[in-house]
């Protein structure tokens, strides 16, 4: 018994070195990265303040295309943010244990997502002041309304439902940062002792963490569904062209955590390498993802073939002029290349074993992510050039839309902040919830003793008309670990 709890003892004490190894040191690379990272964020900056003085003329939104790159890529950014839905929250509630290593990237990829998803439609705003007009004379008639309040309120959960799991370990960081000298090193101590909040490990806290985490993953599932359900509404309560469905809401929320399962296992590939966490995040790890993911791109296939087939089939004057030029138009080159691209060659690959092997999973998700980022701006753009009156007599720029260096740059200034704030966030905090991965080892070891228990029963069933019995351990009985 007890060399069995020292063998768990010692595997915990070497999780939370690998865990805290990489916040001790920011290395020539990371400084470089972050660097980078800036210079692509200030530029964006720049452009954006270049909006703001000179008015939304500069991009190339016209009054025709009043919704282009900005809200193409804020749908896309709410789309990746059901990450940590999925993975966290579903996972968690039909306990399954491999989750343990990558719930804290998937809860941080939505907290980010959402943050900079959030900020593109003030960004798309010529005076984003009147933003708090929303606030003040607001409509709880206008879908506008109903987005506004699901996504804050997704933003306050999400960012609680990435904090909790973060106590125990920010008073494993707190007791391990002794006798800090720099005053970077101060103020980490001071960081982790805040966000620690007097936290002892006691039985009672425990269970109050234990109970509020319950509580907020039942509520977070469903705030995630309709968020992005409300964002599909801002497209389907109109009588335009290519939004007019009511298959909109189901659609978005499949095409949703599509991309962001795919976005968990580039987050799962980039920390497993750049963190050395091979150990823990392990090949099985992605071949049950790459599963996820094939499902939820089956069923996206699904309801992508309904959302284009049904209209085809009637072709309706409206609809018929955006599909035609969907199917064998302007943009049809780049919509054939999404569904075969980024819909069934994922399928086809995905599908063979070797297809979910850590490489070409990668790859494949890659394509993914950037198909779905396409794909938004497929679903917003060519329905706006296509209005029920025909557009004519306006100047070349107004009948036609192509993002300028503007848009790409406040766009790319954006997905610039995002890795920033990961970047920065990996640095300070364990990228995996340390007491968690422990308590799977625990989990592990008892559920092997119980197995040794189990078979030493059945042996001593076959002796028992004779012959030397075999005593049963109390190697079942779970050790107490003092995580902190």
């Amino acid at each position: 018994m007890e060399n069995e709890q020292d063998i768990i003892n010692q595997e915990i004490a070497q999780i939370q070195e690998d865990c805290l190894r990489p916040t001790r040191k920011w290395s020539k690379g990371t400084k470089l990265w972050i660097g980078c990272l800036l210079m692509v964020a200030g530029w964006g900056l720049y452009a954006y303040i270049h909006q703001l003085n000179a008015g939304l003329g500069v991009t190339a939104m016209r009054n025709y295309v009043s919704w282009g790159l900005y809200i193409s890529t804020f749908v896309f950014f709410i789309g990746i943010s059901h990450s940590g839905t999925l993975v966290s929250a579903i996972l968690r509630i039909t306990k399954q244990e491999w989750r343990r290593p990558i719930t804290r990237s998937a809860e941080l990829l939505t907290f980010v997502s959402l943050l900079f998803g959030g900020i593109m439609p003030i960004i798309d705003l010529g005076r984003p002041d009147r933003v708090l007009n929303l606030v003040f004379f607001g409509r709880i008639q206008s879908p506008l309304m109903w987005d506004v309040i699901s996504i804050c309120t997704y933003f306050v959960g999400s960012t609680v439902f990435l904090y909790l799991p973060m106590i125990p370990d920010m008073a494993l960081c707190r007791d391990r940062l002794v006798g800090p000298k720099s005053r970077f090193d101060k103020f980490r101590k001071w960081l982790y002792t805040f966000m620690a909040i007097n936290w002892k490990g006691t039985k009672e806290q425990w269970h109050k963490l234990e109970l509020i985490m319950t509580i907020m993953t039942i509520i977070i599932i469903p705030v995630a569904v309709s968020v992005h359900t409300v964002v599909s509404y801002i497209f389907a309560m109109t009588l335009r062209p290519g939004w007019n469905s009511t298959v909109f809401g189901p659609y978005f929320v499949a095409g949703a955590l599509y991309s962001g399962s795919a976005g968990v296992i580039l987050g799962m590939a980039a920390f497993r390498k750049f963190y050395g966490l091979q150990k823990y995040i392990t090949k099985r790890h992605f071949d049950l993802m790459g599963r996820i993911v094939l499902a939820l791109t089956l069923i996206y296939a699904y309801l992508n073939l309904n959302e284009y087939w049904i209209p085809a089939y009637k072709m309706a004057t409206g609809e018929g002029h955006l599909l035609k030029d969907l199917f064998y138009g302007d943009y049809s080159k780049v919509f054939w290349t999404l569904q075969f691209g980024t819909v069934l060659l994922p399928i086809i690959i995905m599908s063979i074993p070797r297809g979910r092997r850590p490489l070409p999973l990668v790859i494949t998700c890659i394509i993914i992510v950037i198909g779905a980022w396409v794909k938004r701006y497929i679903i917003v753009v060519p329905t706006l050039l296509h209005p029920f009156m025909p557009i004519q007599e306006v100047p070349n720029d107004w009948a036609t839309y192509f993002p300028n260096w503007v848009e790409f740059s406040v766009t790319f200034g954006c997905l610039a902040g995002i890795f920033l704030v990961i970047t920065i966030f990996a640095k300070l905090f364990p990228m995996m919830a340390v007491w968690e991965v422990a308590d799977g080892v625990v989990i592990e070891h008892d559920k092997k003793a119980a197995e040794e228990i189990r078979l030493k029963r059945e042996a001593n069933r076959e002796l028992s008309n004779g012959g030397t019995l075999i005593p049963p351990e109390n190697a079942a009985l779970k050790p107490e670990v003092k995580l902190i």
